[in-house]
């Protein structure tokens, strides 16, 4: 069962994240997050997605599966709390991941609906708590324990998703209030601690002689092209000076 409350989002090009966040009556085969940060979970995790994504890169595996883990939790958690005002329970003891046919997350089971937040919060850091403190802080620092793949990398895999969101959400003529902290949690150079936001500007807008102009350049590469048949993305900052043996994606090798 989906969560009724979140139904307002789902319209339009968000249509097809209306079924990812189910309740605990979801009968599929569910597993908890917690345990793909553990040496036997990851393990298991990696030679099942070897099945549809070959490849003997650990780093590049798990960053290239994150890539759809972060996608499709962030935009209806992301898109619920900023517009809804509803925060949901997505920490990492909290959810399940539902695997698809290709290995991939295709919904997560959480259990119950959440709730409207009891106030207004102060500022992105508290609004997106549960997600980034709960959630993203320690699956990226399991993941790099256990492959030591960059935690800028996978850090910046799931900022990426986060600027896209927001201006895809200002495209759609949304009040610039509503999406204030999505902009503020992408803008802001340091957390209220004082600390490094890992979250900060994680792409830029490149002028460029040829091709599309400006193009949309991630901060960090995904290293997706260490994988077998895998191009390098649109949006990768080796896109001018590709690494030896990357190939470029093929709407760019078409507009060369």
């Amino acid at each position: 069962m989906t969560i009724r409350a979140l139904a307002p989002l789902f319209v339009g090009d968000f249509e097809h994240y209306r079924d990812i966040l189910v309740l605990p009556d979801d009968p599929r085969p569910a597993i908890p997050v917690r345990e793909l940060i553990t040496t036997d979970g990851l393990a298991w995790l990696l030679e099942h997605y070897r099945r549809f994504q070959p490849g003997d890169d650990r780093r590049a595996l798990v960053s290239q599966w994150s890539r759809t883990y972060f996608v499709k939790l962030i935009v209806p958690t992301v898109a619920a709390n900023m517009v809804l005002g509803h925060e949901l329970p997505v920490a990492l003891d909290k959810l399940e991941v539902i695997l698809g046919d290709d290995g991939l997350p295709e919904a997560f089971r959480l259990p119950h609906e959440g709730q409207p937040f009891a106030s207004k919060p102060e500022g992105p850091f508290e609004r997106f708590k549960e997600l980034l403190d709960g959630n993203f802080e320690p699956l990226i620092e399991g993941w790099n324990q256990q492959v030591k793949l960059s935690r800028k990398v996978l850090w910046n895999n799931a900022a990426n998703y986060v600027e896209w969101l927001v201006h895809a959400m200002a495209g759609l003529g949304l009040p610039a209030e509503m999406l204030a902290d999505g902009k503020r949690l992408i803008e802001s150079e340091r957390r209220p601690d004082g600390g490094k936001n890992p979250m900060f500007s994680p792409v830029r807008y490149v002028e460029r002689s040829s091709g599309p102009s400006p193009l949309r350049q991630r901060r960090q590469c995904c290293i997706r092209y260490r994988l077998p048949e895998l191009a390098l993305c649109e949006n990768c900052p080796h896109i001018d000076k590709p690494p030896k043996g990357a190939q470029l994606p093929e709407s760019l090798v078409e507009q060369a």
